[in-house]
């Protein structure tokens, strides 16, 4: 992956993570939580097609048909599971 692609990626992932947080609203650690969730998740779908060998949606040398659904699984995944409570129970 050449040095333009990487950023292009990266500015693709970052705006998700935006226009997630956008709709889900937040502080400003939320954004960079949806940033590295973002991140993480385009490059693990990237990952994924290309040692499967599935191309969807190129862009040059990214697989946007991958990425951007990684994206989506990896930020809502993380939202739910930041909204999970510890059960504070005492036995005492």
């Amino acid at each position: 992956m050449t040095i333009p692609s990487f950023l292009f990626a990266l500015l693709i992932s970052l705006l998700c993570g935006v226009l997630f947080h956008i709709f889900r609203g937040g502080s400003g650690w939320r954004l960079l939580f949806y940033f590295g969730l973002s991140a993480l998740g385009f490059a693990v779908g990237q990952w994924i097609s290309s040692t499967r060998g599935w191309h969807f949606l190129m862009f040059g040398a990214l697989d946007l048909g991958a990425g951007l659904p990684g994206i989506l699984l990896f930020l809502l995944a993380g939202e739910w599971l930041s909204q999970m409570d510890a059960a504070n129970e005492s036995g005492v």
